[in-house]
């Protein structure tokens, strides 16, 4: 995994300037401490900051064909690379390093944008064409690796993460994006293009951006189309037509491909995440098989019991014999993090999750490991969560509203909640009985966790609310596929989480940013787009059986992990929240940053929150402390203020700080001090040969 930047003059005129370059790669440096490379001419310049995991003495970025004319910054693995190696060579083209990163530059030259449909892995890159004057910015399909961009004053910057774009240009407005804020109090997240600052987009998952130049800004030409989206049956016919042992079988060979792919080709060690759960547990399991042999093993213990997994963790790592670490997570350590957490998140996050994910990705780096395997992806691609069996619940009582035997059924949800609205027979039916007569709409199993979620919004200042004109869901909505009313109930459930959860907050705040905060890099084989593709077109009652979720894959594992693990009431990971800032075992420092953080001043500089209202949020919260008794909308509501506060300082409030690397392995710069154009320039490694 890597860091990619890069500027591009939209018109004639200067040179992208080299400093700025150089500033983005301070910026990225924790992505790719390993080597530093950057290519310039008179229109465009490129970054890189690279973490070595395929051909580590070669493989130099940014990289160009044989002619120097299509340059690329990628940042991501494409599995399949050696496979498209070999029809690339049987078509002519030559290879001068084992990267996959090649691959993707003779991919274009030889299929155009039809090459990323050939491609399995994750990935952001850009690609540019010196010669026709265009860049094309491409993301996988389900949003694995982030890519941003901004335009200002003439040019177009992009990158890995937005500080790099706040780096390259301090005069870059640093602004929250109202309907970006809305969205994340919302759906958890934003949705991309949206992102929560103001005139920075996020490219979509499954999309690629082509900017065709001309000599003046009029003459450009932009386009924006997806090569992917998620797609499911719209008729019997289209569903795999195996019976469940077939499919069994199926999903079984498909993860075990995946695994192999993720695990062995790399080279450098790759380790494994164990949360204690199915998804992890069968991972490891497919990857010690793949291997042959023993690696590491990393999970998270927690010092709450509410949350803690040690007992499932230490069975699956025994019954592996992997070489297994472990740590112990306090709500101290959470408020410690935290300020970093949301620095790499680079938005607001609604609960203290990643905190621990961005504690563990030390522990895998501090041992020496690179590349970890997780489980991500299960519970969207095979119907793990919660909501997708509420959504069933409710459409079932829905068809009958008045019966009181149905809405008995929703007390097998949530069975790990302390607060669930399940355990109160009344509360549960007002609570999950909102809008029943709507249960054919879109978005109806998600309406309770999006009204839930907006509570929040009682917080935010007029000035910052997007305007009654603006719907955030009836938005969402409007945009959905033209298929999507011929689809399931659970495939419309599943395909929402995926837009709205899996890239922007399971991916993002929980995955590639809490990972490459300490240069590691995360491998999904759930996400595979293989196994994608099998899942989707699963019968609905493969995946959700009655009410057992995720039931092929429990029939795929179970020769592979221990009962214990299979037969356990599903825990989703979770952590501390509110209790992790208050009370006495907060640090004193971080006590003190998030008392300022919250303080009047403070909320009002960000102009995000009503200072009286998160004042009282704030009391009520310290009120609470001794019990720890917390409903589910403070927990949201404090760390929601706290991490948008925290991201107003780290980003918004000044330029951010990012220095220069020292050494700059490759360079090609065509440039002189002036930014004309000097023809061919020095070259490092990665560089024409």
């Amino acid at each position: 995994m890597c860091g990619i930047a890069g500027i591009v003059a939209l018109a004639s005129g200067p040179a992208p300037e080299r400093p700025a370059l150089e500033r983005m790669l301070g910026a990225l440096r924790h992505r790719g401490p390993d080597e530093f490379g950057l290519y310039r001419d008179r229109r465009a310049g490129l970054a890189h900051a690279r973490l070595s995991i395929i051909d580590l003495t070669g493989g130099q970025q940014p990289l160009c064909n044989e002619d120097e004319s299509l340059w690329i910054v990628f940042n991501g693995e494409i599995f399949n690379y050696i496979e498209l190696r070999a029809e690339l060579e049987a078509l002519g083209h030559r290879f001068r390093t084992r990267s996959d990163t090649e691959v993707i530059v003779h991919a274009w030259e030889a299929w155009g944008e039809g090459a990323f449909a050939r491609m399995n892995g994750q990935w952001a890159l850009a690609l540019w064409d010196a010669r026709a004057q265009r860049l094309v910015l491409a993301r996988d399909r389900l949003g694995i690796r982030p890519l941003y961009y901004s335009a200002h004053a003439g040019r177009l910057s992009f990158a890995s993460e937005v500080k790099a774009l706040f780096a390259a240009d301090p005069d870059l407005p640093r602004a929250f994006d109202p309907v970006g804020l809305d969205q994340t109090f919302t759906f958890w997240s934003v949705v991309p293009p949206r992102s929560v600052f103001a005139g920075v987009s996020e490219l979509e998952p499954g999309h690629l951006r082509v900017y065709e130049l001309g000599a003046r800004e009029p003459d450009l030409h932009v386009t924006d189309r997806a090569y992917w989206q998620p797609g499911y049956p719209e008729t019997p016919s289209e569903r795999f037509r195996g019976d469940l042992d077939q499919a069994t079988q199926a999903v079984r060979a498909a993860l075990e491909q995946a695994t192999a792919l993720r695990m062995l080709r790399a080279d450098v060690p790759v380790g494994s995440y164990l949360s204690g759960g199915l998804d992890s547990s069968l991972v490891a399991a497919m990857g010690l098989a793949a291997k042959g042999e023993r690696f590491h093993t990393f999970s998270i213990r927690f010092e709450d019991a509410e949350y803690d997994e040690t007992g499932f963790q230490r069975l699956m790592a025994d019954r592996l014999g992997t070489d297994h670490h472990e740590f112990v997570m306090t709500r101290a350590d959470i408020a410690r993090v935290f300020p970093d957490v949301v620095l790499h998140a680079e938005r607001p996050i609604l609960r203290t999750a990643p905190a621990p994910m961005f504690a563990l990705s030390r522990l895998v780096r501090e041992v020496g490991i690179k590349v970890v395997l997780t489980g991500e992806g299960a519970d969207e691609m095979f119907a793990g969560y919660d909501l997708f069996r509420e959504g069933l619940i409710r459409r079932f009582w829905a068809r009958e509203p008045t019966s009181e035997a149905r809405p008995l059924l929703l007390q097998k949800l949530y069975p790990y909640l302390a607060r669930s609205p399940v355990h109160q027979q009344a509360m549960a039916k007002h609570f999950f009985g909102r809008n029943l007569d709507h249960w054919r709409a879109p978005g109806f199993a998600h309406d309770t966790r999006w009204h839930t979620t907006s509570a929040l919004k009682r917080l935010v200042t007029a000035d910052m609310h997007p305007g009654p004109e603006v719907d955030t869901t009836a938005a969402l909505l409007a945009t959905l596929p033209e298929p999507f009313s011929r689809w399931s109930p659970l495939a419309q459930d599943q395909y929402l989480e995926v837009r709205t959860l899996l890239a922007g907050y399971i991916l993002a705040s929980q995955g590639d940013r809490m990972l490459m905060a300490h240069s590691v890099e995360g491998r999904f084989p759930f996400l595979d787009c293989d196994v994608v593709e099998l899942a989707n077109h699963l019968p609905d009652s493969y995946k959700l059986r009655a009410l057992d979720e995720k039931h092929i894959l429990k029939r795929v594992a179970r020769e592979l992990v221990p009962a214990e693990i299979l037969d356990r009431k599903k825990q989703p990971y979770r952590a501390p929240d509110a209790l992790a800032f208050v009370g006495p075992g907060v640090p004193a420092e971080r006590a003190d940053q998030v008392a300022t953080a919250l303080s009047d001043a403070e909320v009002r500089a960000a102009g995000v929150f009503d200072p009286g209202a998160v004042a009282h949020l704030w009391k009520k919260c310290q009120a609470r402390a001794g019990s720890g008794q917390f409903s589910n909308t403070d927990n949201m509501a404090l760390v929601g203020v706290l991490s948008t506060q925290l991201l107003h300082q780290a980003l918004i409030r000044a330029p951010y700080p990012a220095t220069p690397p020292a050494e700059i392995r490759t360079v090609v710069d065509r440039c002189d001090p002036a930014g004309r154009d000097q023809g061919a320039g020095r070259a490092g490694p990665g560089g024409p040969s």
